[in-house]
C-alpha cells in the first residue's frame, strides 16, 4: 500500500530554487527538525500566486509542507526575514551563493536533526546582511560548520605525533585534516604551509562565539591566507571546486 501522506509546519531557509514545469518552482529548503528537503512550489512563478514574494532565495519562511512519495509540496508559505540585503548587493549575495553551495555539499536529505546548522546558516545571513566584512563571517561559518558535519580540522596538536602545537610556523595537512609539526613535515604529503597568525586567526574562530571574533581587525592578507587553508581543505574533503568561488573572486576584484 503506499505509504500515508502527512503535512507538517517548519521554520525553513531556501537556499536554492529551480524552474520546475510551466509555473512551478522546486525549492531546497533547510528546516531545523526535518533536516535537507526539496519541495515543490506550485504556482509560484505566476504573477498572481500568493506564494510569489514568499519564496525568494536566501527567504526565511514558515511554511506547511505536504509530504508525498516522491517531492513535497509547500501548501503554504509565509515570509520571516527576507534578508533584502543579498539580492540588492551583488557581493554579499555572492557570499551567501557560497554559503548555500557549501551546506548543500556537506549535507543529505534525511538528516533530521540539524538545528544547529539550522541556526548557524541562519546567523551567517542576518550577518551577511549586516556586517562591514562579509569575508569575515564566511571564514566563521566555514569553521563552524566544518565542526558541525564531523570535519573540525585540528588546529591545537600535531595530527601525527599527536604533541602539542609550538609559537611557530606550522604546516597544515589536508589528508590529515590538521596540523603538522616542522619537524614530521617530511613525513607527510600535500602539505600547506600556514603561519602562527593565521593559526592563531583559526583557533580564536573555533573556540570564540561570533561576538568575539568580529571585533578582529584582519588585513586582506591575512583574509587570503585564511581562505587559502579553508578552502584548501573544503576541496580535499568534498573532493571537488565549489563553483561560487570564482564568482565571488570576480567580484572582489571589482570592489
Amino acid at each position: 500500500m503506499p505509504r500515508q501522506e502527512h503535512s507538517f509546519r517548519t521554520e525553513a531557509i531556501i537556499v536554492k530554487r529551480r524552474d520546475f514545469g510551466e509555473a512551478d518552482r522546486l525549492l531546497t529548503i533547510i528546516t531545523p527538525t526535518h533536516g535537507k528537503l526539496d519541495v515543490i512550489a506550485k504556482g509560484a512563478r505566476k504573477a498572481t500566486s500568493t506564494k510569489t514574494g514568499h519564496v525568494e532565495l536566501f527567504t526565511r519562511a514558515d511554511m506547511l509542507i505536504h509530504t508525498g512519495r516522491d517531492l513535497g509540496i509547500a501548501v503554504q508559505a509565509e515570509m520571516i526575514a527576507p534578508y533584502l540585503e543579498l539580492r540588492e548587493d551583488l557581493q554579499r549575495g555572492a557570499y551567501a551563493s557560497y554559503v548555500a553551495e557549501l551546506l548543500d555539499r556537506f549535507t543529505a536529505e534525511g538528516m533530521d536533526d540539524m538545528a544547529s546548522v539550522f541556526q548557524l546558516v541562519d546567523e551567517t545571513l542576518n550577518r551577511l546582511c549586516t556586517d562591514d566584512d562579509p569575508r569575515l563571517a564566511v571564514r566563521y561559518y566555514e569553521i563552524r560548520l566544518l565542526d558541525l558535519v564531523g570535519f573540525r580540522p585540528e588546529l591545537n596538536e600535531c595530527v601525527i605525533s599527536r604533541e602539542k602545537i609550538e609559537p611557530e610556523d606550522q604546516y597544515f595537512s589536508y589528508a590529515g585534516g590538521g596540523v603538522v609539526r616542522p619537524s614530521y613535515a617530511e613525513q607527510t604529503i600535500a602539505l600547506a604551509p600556514i603561519s602562527m597568525v593565521t593559526l592563531k586567526v583559526m583557533r580564536h574562530m573555533q573556540r570564540s562565539p561570533y561576538s568575539h571574533v568580529k571585533t578582529l581587525a584582519i588585513s586582506p592578507k591575512l583574509h587570503d591566507d585564511i581562505e587559502r587553508i579553508l578552502l584548501g581543505y573544503i576541496t580535499y574533503v568534498l573532493e571537488r571546486k565549489l563553483q561560487s568561488v570564482d564568482f565571488i573572486r570576480r567580484i572582489r576584484r571589482q570592489y
